[in-house]
């Protein structure tokens, strides 16, 4: 396979090429922590997730002849240093790809908290690689994109396909990437995402992703990881509430005991964290079908059905120290948009 050859009209860098993308955020059920590649984002373990309609991120990319520099504009404000430096160097893959050099002006917006353990590089990155392969002409298949949005987020390779996506480990890139195993309407799933903290974290996910091998819980966790995979596949298939709701909780568990023994350790957890996965646990005794899920942050991912959705909504924002209750349900695949709209 040679995925990153497919060109099919020349790209005129005359004039200015412009494309805009929308791209959903993602919860994995089963999660990416730790590489084996850093380079390439080569992940220690396979993973799954659902892609979160109602939490997105829309990027337009234009690519601007004679332009100095690549210039980043996220929520409105303009982005120097790592955060540019991160955008650029994914521009320069695709660049490459495409045989142009010329630089790019990036305006992304989400609609939800960035930096904050909701997966906003991962709706960045594949709305931004969408987005560019289209101004720069490429004409990509799915997989091939979710092997390029990978390689600026990993968690970026599940939210270019819609729905219930697996994104599969391997040891080459090419065998490295994402599909849906489910669509959308599959499920009719809710992630009701209790707002803890809205600060930007102080470790983002690279950095510990680097530190996950310093833990000796990290090569059982990921030597255990086909068992939950395979449960978890099995679940959603069979639209398994109780076997989801078991394998969900303790993988994510099993992440954040790596993080927290990880040299140094890194916890994301506050005392609200606490608080909700224990009232979680609370409702499923009573019979409601919900589940928590915590990525690399301090808030909270409650997995509920359509049904109870409403109830647990209000429930969880009269929990002391919970700011907000943001309501997602499964989404699409990455796609573009007629206009720029950001």
């Amino acid at each position: 396979m040679a995925p990153f050859s497919k060109q099919t009209r020349q790209t005129d860098m005359t004039a200015p090429l412009t494309a805009t993308a929308r791209s959903y955020s993602n919860i994995a059920f089963i999660k990416y922590w730790g590489n084996r590649d850093h380079a390439l984002r080569l992940p220690a373990n396979g993973s799954i997730s659902m892609n979160l309609d109602g939490l997105e991120t829309v990027t337009t990319v234009r690519f601007e002849p004679g332009a100095p520099h690549d210039r980043l504009v996220l929520n409105g404000e303009e982005q120097t240093g790592p955060a540019l430096d991160r955008v650029s160097q994914h521009l320069d893959r695709l660049r490459a790809l495409a045989g142009v050099a010329c630089r790019a002006h990036v305006t992304s917006h989400n609609n939800f908290p960035t930096g904050t353990g909701i997966a906003s590089s991962a709706s960045a990155f594949s709305a931004l690689t969408v987005a560019a392969t289209a101004a720069l002409g490429l004409d990509l298949d799915e997989r091939t994109l979710t092997i390029l949005a990978r390689q600026g987020s990993g968690s970026a390779s599940r939210s270019v396909p819609g729905g219930f996506v697996e994104w599969y480990a391997a040891d080459t890139s090419d065998e490295s990437y994402a599909e849906s195993i489910a669509p959308p309407d599959h499920w009719d799933l809710v992630d009701l995402v209790a707002i803890v903290s809205r600060e930007h974290k102080a470790v983002g996910s690279t950095g510990g992703h680097a530190l996950a091998p310093t833990s000796p819980l990290q090569a059982a966790r990921v030597a255990d990881t086909p068992r939950r995979l395979d449960l978890c596949r099995r679940a959603i298939l069979e639209r398994d509430f109780e076997a989801l709701a078991a394998v969900v909780e303790q993988d994510t568990v099993m992440m954040h005991g790596v993080m927290m023994s990880s040299e140094p350790a890194l916890i994301y957890w506050q005392p609200p964290t606490l608080r909700i996965m224990s009232a979680v646990q609370r409702w499923r005794a009573d019979g409601i079908p919900a589940c928590f899920t915590i990525d690399a942050g301090p808030n909270v991912h409650v997995i509920t059905t359509s049904e109870h959705a409403a109830h647990l909504r209000a429930a969880l924002a009269e929990l002391d120290g919970v700011a907000d209750v943001l309501k997602a349900t499964p989404g699409g695949p990455a796609h573009l948009l007629d206009s720029p709209t950001v």
